[in-house]
């Protein structure tokens, strides 16, 4: 029987909703709303007369009835039930209604006894080997598929099968030639993380509205007998493009961000980053399973190129994002590139600063020369072994520092490549692997950079670093690689780095980066991505002619070799370049015949998988070579950016050649840094170090150019005060300075005197390495300057001034 309670009167009247002031329930005039769901007085009533006259009805026969007199329905057409179900609990316990007592099997339960296994077979092959792979969605919880992925789940992953959360999607993954090979769980996105709000940039009151639009890919397993390289993440991709349409077709509403978590210490999260998912951050409370002492990777990946609107968006239209404050303004170029780094602890960012700070100013010094002391050099060397400290680590706000930079340019050229760090004089250093052939038993570190330039040359940082060691039992056995997926090659590196960019260029929409590399990276998987991945940078490629490349021209059928099909085309025009001088030869004035044309690259036969590319071919070949010269010139340029004229193709010319910048990179930092001579006795030691010596190469590298392209700009851009004063009071030899800095271009000439340039008409501009050498001498000048001039000690008296003396 309905029991209504007499709430307290005021002013000489009762209301039923009384009880709701200082409540956290909304009440607005008559109404009050439980859950988005609104109860009149009407409402009440109605339900209070509906248990009087039926004092057996179950409360889910309830909640089905008041949802149909409401018109309650979800999305996709289904009534409210448990929502209004919950809703009329909390007036119960409120006091307003009283509802019939729950019944015996209120709630359903599952069987006492575990799902069976499917049996499963130990799989050990490669992504091609394996065949084609099935998603099989579960639309039941009763099913017999339902019993299998909460049967593996239950066996192998170490969450368990659940609870799962809110709305979701479970699926099966399916090999004919082997069976079932794990499983996915899709379910409801966390309330609130803070990296991931950050990111998303949504309001509080967006974020309410729209986080059913965000969907969390809550359960992965790969069962551990089953070992194919690359699976996990093909597996992924291939749920991310149906997963819109199987939940809209479940709850009538289209998700347009999925969000994952990866806890740290248990999985490096290198699936997600494989099929292009972006870590954002990492949670720093406890979650729904938590016990709030794990930390896990938060990873993000958009379903559609509109997903931040649409999430920031209010129900009457208007975007609403969220108010963050103003952030300081670092001390330093040290601190903003190295400020934020996540150590753990913020002692280790001081001493990474302090670090950065004495391998700048002696860059060519050993580690103890650059600290200067043995407290400091045993720091250093405690530094470099600490667990907290990795190179991703102290490169993530070196990598935000260089994106932030982007965004006052239209056009940035990044470019990538790979460079050898020779360690066989330190044979004692663990870690290492072959650098080069079987035969001359070279051992050290490969490393695969990705650095941004403007169309002038100036770097402006790096936004991807790769460092590994080969696997000696790997080495000579190149002849196996057509057995082996892309993930598993070594050339994987030019995809991981493309995709990392392609995530900075969906973050950066007003500005166009195109990404260069030479002959190496000439492989098909490079050109397949770009036509897969949305938002994605644009390729400025040197093709290798080993490869054989087949193109098809636009307007004909005939398949063709590139080469061949290019050299039968009409010259545009002819460019002229210099080359610089090398070792053996000195500099030349090339004359190149330039040949443009759209083509379709065919995919090899190999990997008839992959989508053909269609993109614009523009070749350069040296005319009229010297006597003498044993290899003319020869570029063929594969660029995805149109080239209809030949001021276009002159224009992809010129910024290929800028790609020699990173080459130029190389060298400061093994001439410049000494990288090779580090000698730290571990390989995971030598690169949190080499994290240091790129940001302070990069920086070294950088001044050098931005005199070039910004020369008028006062030094005060690079220089701090004491720095500018010192070297103008060095340079004229005097203590008066004048009150205005010179500008950049005036104080970089000084800084490449102290560095041994001459400044004649024929020496052009000062190099990088002369720069260096000029800084290292302007830090001992500056630390004079500041102990003599600025800060001098008085001097001591005549006759002592102690009065125990007569």
């Amino acid at each position: 029987m309905l029991k209504i309670f007499s709430p307290p009167t005021r002013l000489g009247k009762t209301h039923i909703f009384y009880w709701t002031q200082g409540s956290s329930a909304i009440k607005i005039g008559g109404m009050i709303t439980i859950h988005h769901l609104g109860f009149t007085e009407e409402l009440v009533a109605k339900i209070t007369e509906t248990i009087k006259a039926e004092p057996a009805i179950s409360r889910r026969r309830l909640s089905q009835r008041i949802c149909e007199w409401m018109s309650w329905r979800s999305p996709n057409g289904k009534l409210r039930e448990m929502t209004c179900r919950k809703a009329l609990v909390e007036l119960h316990r409120r006091k307003v209604i009283e509802l019939p007592d729950c019944g015996e099997y209120a709630f359903h339960t599952r069987r006492a006894q575990p799902p069976e296994l499917p049996a499963l077979f130990p799989v050990d092959c490669s992504l091609a080997e394996l065949g084609p792979v099935e998603l099989v969605p579960i639309h039941s919880a009763s099913s017999k598929n339902s019993r299998i992925w909460r049967a593996l789940f239950d066996a192998h992953h170490y969450l368990g099968s659940g609870p799962l959360c809110g709305a979701q999607l479970r699926y099966l993954v399916w090999s004919e030639r082997f069976g079932w090979l794990g499983g996915l769980s899709f379910s409801a996105a966390a309330w609130r993380v803070r990296c991931r709000d950050e990111f998303i940039s949504w309001s509080e009151e967006a974020r309410k509205h729209t986080l059913q639009r965000v969907v969390n890919n809550s359960r992965f397993l790969i069962p551990p007998m089953v070992k194919v390289p690359g699976l996990a993440s093909h597996v992924l991709a291939q749920c991310c493009k149906r997963l819109a349409d199987d939940w809209q077709e479940r709850y009538s509403y289209r998700p347009v961000l999925l969000e994952t978590f990866v806890e740290r210490g248990r999985f490096p999260g290198t699936c997600y980053r494989a099929a292009n998912w972006q870590h954002v951050g990492a949670t720093t409370g406890r979650g729904r399973q938590g016990d709030g002492t794990t930390t896990k990777d938060v990873y993000l990946y958009p379903l559609r190129d509109d997903w931040k609107p649409i999430l920031c968006s209010l129900p009457n239209g208007t975007v609403s994002t969220r108010q963050e404050p103003p952030e300081r303004e670092p001390a330093d170029w040290m601190e903003e590139e190295f400020g934020a780094a996540a150590l753990g602890d913020k002692r280790l960012v001081e001493r990474l600063m302090q670090l950065g700070e004495s391998f700048f100013a002696m860059s060519t010094a050993n580690i103890p020369q650059a600290c200067a002391t043995k407290a400091a050099t045993k720091a250093a060397y405690r530094f470099f072994d600490n667990d907290q400290v990795s190179m991703d680590a102290i490169l993530a706000p070196h990598f935000e520092a260089t994106e932030q930079r982007l965004h006052n340019h239209k056009i940035i050229l990044v470019a990538q490549d790979t460079s050898t760090l020779n360690y066989s004089h330190h044979p004692a250093t663990s870690g290492l692997g072959p650098i080069n052939t079987v035969e001359d038993k070279n051992i050290g570190l490969l490393l695969h950079d990705t650095m941004a330039f403007t169309p002038e040359g100036t770097p402006l940082g790096l936004l991807d670093v790769q460092v590994w060691a080969r696997d000696e039992a790997e080495a000579g056995k190149r002849h196996k690689r057509h057995s082996k997926a892309i993930e598993e090659k070594e050339s994987f590196k030019w995809l991981k780095s493309y995709r990392n960019v392609c995530a900075v260029q969906a973050r950066c929409p007003n500005t166009q980066l195109i990404v260069m590399a030479d002959r190496e990276s000439d492989i098909h998987e490079l050109f397949a991505d770009y036509i897969q991945i949305r938002k994605s940078a644009e390729l400025l490629i040197r093709a290798e002619k080993s490869r054989n490349r087949n193109v098809v021209v636009d307007d004909e059928e005939q398949i063709q070799r590139l080469w061949p099909c290019m050299e039968a085309i009409k010259p545009a025009g002819i460019v002229e370049l210099v080359v610089p001088p090398r070792k053996d030869r000195p500099s030349r004035l090339a004359r190149l015949e330039i040949r443009f044309a759209p083509v379709t690259l065919k995919a090899p036969r190999r990997k008839s998988r992959l989508p053909d590319v269609p993109i614009h071919a523009v070749q350069a070949k040296e005319i009229d070579a010297p006597a003498g010269v044993d290899e003319p010139l020869e570029w063929m340029l594969l660029s995805t950016l149109p080239v209809t004229s030949f001021e276009e193709a002159k224009t992809s010319l010129g910024r290929y050649a800028r790609r020699w910048g990173i080459e130029i990179y190389h060298r400061v930092l093994k001439s410049g840094c000494r990288i090779e001579d580090r000698q730290l006795g571990a390989a995971r030691r030598l690169e949190n170090c080499l994290a240091i010596d790129m940001v302070v190469a990069w920086r070294i590298h950088h001044l050098t150019w931005l005199g070039r392209e910004t020369p008028d700009l006062p030094c005060t851009v690079f220089f701090e005060d004491a720095e500018w004063k010192a070297l103008v009071g060095f340079i004229h030899q005097t203590p008066a300075v004048p009150a205005t800095p010179p500008t950049l271009r005036e104080a970089i000439g000084m800084v490449a005197t102290l560095g041994g340039f001459l400044n004649r008409k024929s020496d052009g501009e000062p190099g990088t390495e002369t720069i260096w050498r000029g800084l290292q001498r302007l830090d001992d000048i500056t630390k004079a300057y500041i102990a003599f001039v600025l800060h001098p000690q008085p001097p001591p008296p005549a006759v002592s001034s102690n009065t125990g003396y007569g």
